[in-house]
């Protein structure tokens, strides 16, 4: 399988180059996992006759892009601080002056970061347009998976966020390893698990339409189960307590967070259902 080790040393992250400017791959997944993400949340609206216009969804994505992009690069910027601590400018300027001017475009984002401005942005979307925010997020629950999964896949084009050191068969070789070590390809074990697998999970789940919140509690649970055992082979960042990593903790919390709504939202449907039930008996 050495063809499969040294997969990403062939791989040129770049479409095109001219000058100073370069045009990624994984600038272009960002788009792709958008238009998916779009394509999906239409589909829903015609196919499940949801209340939502396709305007509506446009916008929001355009607000979810923001948030996504803006609290996924401060995230990674929280993470790794000590780095960036000199010059605080440059984490948030997608180009330098050192040497002549480079267009350097943003080369970290955290994902907890860009779901909580996710989940921030929604929060304001909903507010503003008067918009049930259970049902809104449900909507875009399936879909999100297979828009992160391009995300991930643009990752391991990078040639970045490779795994820990390993000696399974399909190990791969990355060339931004400066110790050059077969590698985890956690990039796609994030890909396959927390994209298309919780993605198929939660479109084959979305009918028939249970309680508002059903499908968005499925998506952090199923995600944070993912992302905690994928994290065992991600090289981390940091460890806490020398045995997991801050991305395990996030994941803790969406877990717990995903069962809390599901307790609290199956409780209420059902006590809504029994107020029913007892107001014809009284009749």
């Amino acid at each position: 399988m050495a063809w499969l080790n040294h997969l990403p040393e062939h791989i040129n992250p770049n479409i095109l180059s001219v000058g100073a400017f370069h045009l990624r791959y994984y600038s272009l997944m960002y788009v792709v996992a958008l238009a998916v993400i779009y394509l999906l949340a239409r589909y829903r609206l015609k196919d499940e006759k949801i209340e939502y216009s396709r305007e509506t969804v446009s916008r929001y994505l355009l607000w979810a892009m923001f948030g996504a992009v803006v609290g996924g690069r401060l995230g990674h910027v929280i993470y790794e601080f000590k780095s960036y601590a000199p010059d605080l400018l440059s984490a948030f300027l997608p180009f330098n002056f050192s040497g002549g001017f480079h267009l350097t475009g943003y080369s970290g984002m955290s994902y907890h970061g860009g779901l909580i401005g996710v989940l921030l942005i929604t929060v304001l979307f909903c507010r503003k347009n008067g918009i049930n925010i259970w049902r809104f997020a449900d909507l875009f629950s399936p879909a999100f998976p297979l828009g992160y999964m391009f995300g991930r896949l643009g990752n391991f084009i990078n040639g970045e966020l490779y795994g820990r050191i390993t000696a399974v068969p399909w190990g791969m070789y990355f060339p931004l390893d400066p110790i050059h070590r077969l590698r985890h390809p956690s990039q796609l074990y994030e890909a396959l698990f927390e994209g298309l697998f919780l993605f198929l999970i939660l479109w084959m789940l979305r009918k028939p339409r249970r309680y508002d919140g059903f499908l968005f509690s499925l998506y952090l649970i199923g995600y944070g189960t993912a992302r905690f055992f994928i994290e065992f082979a991600r090289e981390p960042d940091r460890l806490i307590g020398n045995l997991f990593t801050p991305g395990q903790i996030f994941c803790v919390g969406m877990i717990v967070s995903g069962v809390i709504i599901i307790l609290i939202k199956s409780r209420s449907r059902y006590s809504s259902f029994d107020d029913h039930i007892n107001g014809q008996d009284q009749h």
